[in-house]
């Protein structure tokens, strides 16, 4: 997007212990760095593309490092008040040489860790800095930090290609092309559902599952894999579903934002999650795309249920939000409260139901959710992930 390929940064001595920075490859987000003393450094994060805000995502690669001393990194220009940062949430560490030594991939890291408000700020926007100590296991290692674990456009290209190459799952997942993105990307759906006999298949009722409008919330992806890993299996559940059900699944809404290490928007700059009411095609294909496969699905069959997989940065557990009027229907199938109580029984580690939101606000009519609910999916929703 910005026409930039990672370019060798040189040292100027042999001696020299400056960390050396890199986030120019796919997903990564930081902009600047400067070298406080010989341990600290301050980074600063680049903001979505063609916006002045939305800073949260980070994701960049740190070499020429030495084991055992003490680091300490400040992010200086996080644009929310709140965070899970505060509440024992650290960052992610990745050590190539731990992988290869050792097979150990992501894992928290960091002591002394605190975000607070800072003294700076931007067209009257105040700025947050989370600042963390800690120390390298390896001396010469190429290290990644990240906000939480990545999951790329190439990671879910590779999974798809897997679903396509296996001869069993490839019998009832059928990938497709939905549409393409501003940038030219593929946007995938997949449709779910065992062969049928005859005219059964108009009996089954359709679920629709998305996720990653949010590019920077990369826990909705790893909840889609673990879903589509389920649903894709062989037992019997994962039978009974296919046989009872046809799944559109849209793993991807935003590659565009995915691939450049956005937080938040498209490349048209926008909160996809806030176009849902807009007919602009070609600033928001994948939404407009995404609707109107719901549409003609709705012509064909009952739609049960209505999901967008998100990440939430500062409330813990796994919740939704869903849609309710004030005067509910009596139809126990209809009411929004029986699928998430029904989460809750099942998970009741990780699925909070106190935490669920029932209420619709007029800031979120243009979600995924409260179109799906007005266009007639009682049971629609969004899923939240700390």
């Amino acid at each position: 997007v910005r026409g930039l390929s990672p370019s060798k940064q040189i040292l100027h001595e042999n001696g020299d212990n400056t960390l050396i920075f890199e986030a120019r490859f796919e997903s990564g987000n930081l902009q600047k760095v400067v070298k406080v003393n010989e341990f600290e450094y301050q980074l600063t994060l680049r903001t979505d593309l063609y916006t002045s805000k939305y800073t949260q995502w980070y994701y960049f690669q740190v070499s020429n490092t030495q084991a055992g001393m003490p680091y300490r990194f400040t992010i200086v220009n996080f644009s929310k008040a709140n965070s899970l940062y505060k509440r024992g949430m650290r960052p992610l560490l990745y050590s190539e040489a731990d992988a290869k030594k050792h097979n150990v991939g992501w894992r928290r890291t960091g002591n002394e860790i605190k975000y607070y408000r800072n003294s700076a700020g931007r067209g009257g926007r105040q700025y947050f800095s989370l600042t963390w100590t800690f120390q390298f296991p390896h001396n010469r290692d190429t290290c990644y930090f990240a906000h939480c674990y990545p999951y790329t456009y190439s990671n879910l290209q590779d999974y798809l290609v897997s679903i396509s190459k296996d001869p069993v799952k490839s019998k009832f997942c059928k990938i497709h092309v939905l549409c393409h993105s501003l940038a030219r990307n593929i946007v995938y759906v997949l449709t779910i559902t065992n062969p049928h006999e005859g005219d059964k298949d108009t009996k089954r009722k359709a679920v629709i599952l998305t996720a990653r409008v949010h590019p920077g919330e990369t826990n909705s992806s790893w909840i889609m894999k673990g879903f589509l890993d389920y649903i894709l299996g062989n037992s019997g559940n994962a039978q009974v579903l296919r046989d009872n059900f046809v799944f559109k699944v849209i793993p991807m809404l935003n590659p565009d934002g995915v691939i450049v290490g956005n937080h938040r928007c498209s490349l048209a700059g926008q909160d996809l999650n806030r176009k849902y009411k807009s007919n602009l095609k070609e600033f928001y294909p994948s939404i407009w795309y995404t609707r109107n496969m719901i549409k003609r699905v709705m012509e064909e069959r009952d739609i049960i249920l209505y999901c967008d997989l998100h990440g939430h940065n500062r409330k813990k557990n796994v919740f939704v939000y869903g849609c309710e009027r004030k005067q509910q229907a009596k139809a126990p199938t209809l009411h929004p409260r029986v699928f998430p109580l029904l989460l809750s029984k099942i998970c009741p580690d990780k699925f909070s139901f106190p935490d669920c939101r029932f209420k619709v606000q007029k800031s979120k009519e243009g979600t995924g959710r409260v179109v799906m609910w007005k266009m007639g999916i009682s049971n629609s929703y969004t899923l939240e992930a700390s």
